[in-house]
């Protein structure tokens, strides 16, 4: 006769009660994963084979279930979902931690940090907004202007009108529209970020030729001969064995350096259909404030410039584990990696398996509350019956005692 077996139901029921009431008081808390009690029976060893009664009942593991969270929109651009598998990798002086709550905000020196000052990590960009897919590193994110960039290429992809009748180009004359068939303006900027305008002039010399001319301000670049020739298979397609950039030098009088670019036209056509400009770029731009950020589904952090400039300033990483149920839990919505976890697969959003994000968003706790009360029932009554349990052996060691 043993009070063993209802003790340990007790002591189980009661755990499994401290399990379910911290799922319901985190019911609220983003990135919250729910907790489950998983039981196991208790044996003595014996050599009687199975004819010995078990000892109760033990709390083999507190599991946490790595469900999806709902997702609910936010009024801040750093508030960031995770849609999928991954933790955010955050950083405390070099010291590493994991977590689903996506509530971030920049400090004062421009880090990316969470309510308890973990900076988020992630991979760097150069000034060019070029990403640097190294070691990731605590995000920061720059105030400071944005410096002017020079133009060094201008991408033009136009159609030209084969209908056109050939024309001198040694009449070519910008004033004179009876000079030339067709034109397109294109901004460019110095060094100093000021910007001007260069027109590309069209000449149909000959079937499949086009002279190409420029001029800014009204005065003819390259000393007033033409660029180079556009020359065009029978396709309307250019010629692959001719040449479709052309560099150009615009002097300037503002104290910056003479914009020296080329001009790319490959894609131009020559079809039987009337002048379009199908494309026009040019990687130049002019100073520009930070006036806001965002966060892509591929972990891009997006600035946009006064200057309307919209540049790389990072990227948010990910990391997996292979067995998320190892990770020990450090509390403020935390886990670190340990032995059971495995290490660390760490990569960009959106590729290897990780999970996409979502800007001016957060991933809600994935606690069903419902059930989590009808668990609250169900424990409540196993607690009962062990206590039932225990009241009954009382009463038969009792009956012994009286027994005279």
């Amino acid at each position: 006769m043993s009070f063993q077996q209802g003790l340990s139901g007790l002591n189980a029921a009661s755990r499994n009660l401290d399990v379910i009431g911290n799922n319901v008081a985190n019911t609220n808390t983003v990135g919250f994963k729910q907790s489950q009690a998983q039981f196991a029976d208790v044996y003595a060893n014996s050599l009687s084979g199975g004819t010995q009664p078990g000892l109760g009942v033990k709390v083999a593991a507190v599991a946490q279930q790595f469900s999806q969270g709902g997702i609910t929109a936010s009024n801040n651009s750093l508030d960031i979902a995770i849609s999928g598998n991954g933790f955010y990798r955050l950083s405390d002086q070099g010291t590493i931690s994991y977590s689903r709550n996506g509530q971030f905000h920049p400090d004062k020196d421009g880090y990316i940090v969470n309510s308890s000052g973990l900076r988020l990590t992630g991979y760097t960009a150069d000034a060019a907004g070029q990403i640097n897919a190294g070691a990731p590193s605590d995000i920061q994110i720059s105030t400071a202007d944005l410096p002017p960039r020079a133009t060094t290429l201008v991408n033009t992809l136009v159609n030209l009108d084969s209908r056109e009748t050939a024309l001198s180009s040694t009449a070519f004359d910008p004033a004179d529209a009876n000079t030339y068939h067709s034109f397109t303006p294109m901004p460019i900027h110095d060094s100093l970020g000021n910007s001007s305008t260069v027109s590309t002039y069209f000449v149909k010399t000959a079937a499949n030729s086009w002279d190409v001319f420029a001029a800014s301000d009204g005065t003819l670049l390259n000393g007033g001969a033409p660029l180079g020739a556009l020359n065009f298979l029978s396709s309307g397609a250019l010629d692959p064995l001719s040449s479709a950039i052309f560099n150009v030098t615009k002097p300037v009088t503002t104290g910056a350096n003479p914009v020296v670019f080329d001009m790319d036209f490959t894609g131009t056509t020559q079809f039987g259909s009337s002048f379009g400009v199908n494309a026009l770029t040019e990687d130049g731009y002019a100073s520009g404030r930070l006036t806001g950020f965002d966060v892509g589904a591929d972990g891009m952090i997006r600035g946009s410039y006064s200057s309307g400039k919209i540049l790389n300033l990072g990227q948010v990483v990910l990391a997996n584990f292979a067995n998320p149920q190892g990770l020990q839990i450090q509390g403020n919505n935390t886990w670190t990696e340990s032995s059971a976890s495995g290490a660390p697969l760490v990569g960009a959003p959106n590729t290897g398996g990780l999970g996409s994000l979502q800007s001016g968003a957060v991933e809600d706790s994935n606690v069903e509350l419902t059930s989590e009360l009808v668990n609250m029932i169900t424990a409540q009554r196993v607690y009962q019956a062990n206590a039932q349990t225990i009241k009954t052996q009382d009463q038969l060691l009792q009956t012994l005692v009286n027994l005279r």
